[in-house]
């Protein structure tokens, strides 16, 4: 964060012990439990917009639902009346199944400085939702598996800088894909829609991850779509079997080519160890980018709407101009903006692989642990930008102190493409901005009083 809240900081933080397994005396104290009216309205208006709007991948119809009738602003307001009336929890639910939701930011820096142990992604629901095509990513495994797998991720992706070693070669894919999304706009008399902004967005995803051969096969893209849709559905719909390994087999096929100048290359002779799985965990990139897309589009939208922080944007491109691969903080700032107002990931989820023991009881093993990153992102109780857009919070890495606000999840289980994403979406947003004048003729958003929700799928822009 930049600079403090006078007003409206984050409470004093209660010191919260690392206690993993309880003593038999404090067994007999259970986690405070929400009655089942209450648990019944936080699936109502919680879980079930999430849900309904699709987990893996977005069912743009219910997008639309929930945007006009404003479910994801209740969803916050749900759970501050539950903060409010149980404090710091975390709270169980009424369920067959051990379920908590987190209503303090200090357990949520514990719960995810503590995976894989005892707090573990590997969730039983995101499991079973992503075997659908990617069952062995480093997502979802344990043990060696899963290190050698976040190993090869965290290298291939360059997990800890900020431009990527190979940045280089990836802007001219940037470049040139901006430039020929433009051309079209032009041809359509500078209208930008939303899907046309992502199919650009996908062929420069294709080319930096596979190679430039890749940029106009659409229908690896739209396989993968169809097996996130089946994910969709976690364990109630079977497995297409023969589609993932179409999939895998491509991908294997890419590894094996490895063009140059593509993250396929990259990674074809890394090996760390026999189960890294490279082809099993391009998946998930193809995956994240899909949400990336939306939010370059959304942070579009945003710079449209608030002409000040355009202008600065705009500065800021012209200084780097020389850079091969510039910073663009502004940029990355309203990427992360338009991430922290309207998550991609709302719900994070963990699964305890034993008893945890909190200041106000104990968590059993095999509890569903949801961290709803909207109720933290929004909570204008504690926040005075929650529902403004404030790229300057972003200046400045954010750490363990700071209030919770996670585009990228946290922890040691942060998306290691974070900073990939981040290069290449500011790139393409430089490339759109510094060419065109933009405004935003599909909605009317309100400085300082966001919505909850903005349906990407409705996105129209006019260029100029």
């Amino acid at each position: 964060m930049s600079e403090p809240l006078p007003d409206k900081a984050p409470p004093a933080r209660r010191r919260v012990e690392s206690v993993f397994s309880a003593e038999p005396d404090a067994r007999q104290n259970p986690l405070p439990r929400a009655n089942p009216l209450e648990t019944l309205q936080i699936l109502r208006d919680v879980e079930l917009p999430m849900i309904a709007k699709g987990p893996i991948i977005r069912r743009p119809k219910v997008v639309g639902l929930v945007e006009r009738t404003g479910f994801e602003a209740r969803a916050v307001r749900r759970m501050q009346t539950i903060a409010g009336r149980y404090g710091s929890g975390p709270l169980m639910l009424s369920l067959p199944k051990n379920m908590a939701t987190v209503l303090d930011p200090e357990h949520v820096h514990r719960i995810l400085d503590a995976s894989p142990e005892p707090f573990a992604p590997a969730e039983t629901l995101k499991r079973h939702a992503l075997k659908h095509f990617e069952p062995k990513v480093a997502l979802i495994s344990h043990d060696e598996e899963r290190t050698q797998r976040r190993r090869m991720n965290e290298s291939a992706l360059d997990n800890n800088h900020p431009i990527h070693r190979m940045a280089e070669t990836f802007m001219p894919a940037v470049r040139e894909e901006a430039e020929a999304l433009l051309r079209d706009v032009d041809a359509q008399g500078g209208t930008l829609k939303y899907m046309d902004l992502l199919d650009a967005w996908f062929r420069v995803v294709r080319r930096v991850v596979l190679g430039d051969s890749y940029r106009d096969d659409k229908q690896l893209t739209e396989l993968i779509e169809k097996l996130r849709a089946d994910g969709n559905w976690a364990f109630l719909k079977p497995v297409d079997k023969s589609g993932r390994q179409d999939l895998l087999d491509q991908l294997h096929a890419a590894l094996d080519k490895g063009e140059p100048g593509s993250i396929a290359a990259f990674m074809r002779d890394m090996d760390f160890g026999s189960e890294d799985q490279p082809a099993e965990q391009i998946p998930q990139w193809l995956f994240a980018f899909d949400p990336a897309g939306m939010a370059t589009a959304r942070a579009l939208a945003l710079l449209a709407e608030h002409p000040q922080e355009m202008a600065k944007a705009r500065k800021q491109i012209a200084a780097e101009g020389d850079e091969t691969a510039p910073m663009l903080q502004q940029l990355r700032g309203s990427v992360l903006e338009s991430l922290r107002l309207w998550a991609t990931t709302p719900m994070i989820l963990r699964e305890t692989t034993q008893e945890v023991e909190f200041e106000h009881g104990v968590m059993p093993a095999g509890t569903t642990v949801l961290i709803f990153a909207p109720f933290f992102h929004r909570d204008d109780r504690n926040l005075d930008f929650a529902h403004s857009f404030s790229p300057e919070i972003w200046e400045e890495p954010r750490t363990r102190d700071d209030w919770p606000l996670l585009p990228f999840s946290g922890g040691t289980g942060i998306c290691p493409g974070r900073h990939l994403v981040l290069l290449l979406t500011s790139s393409f947003l430089a490339e759109i901005i510094s060419a065109k004048d933009v405004s935003l003729t599909s909605h009317d958003l309100e400085p300082g009083n966001l919505p909850g929700l903005l349906n990407n799928f409705a996105l129209e822009f006019q260029l100029t």
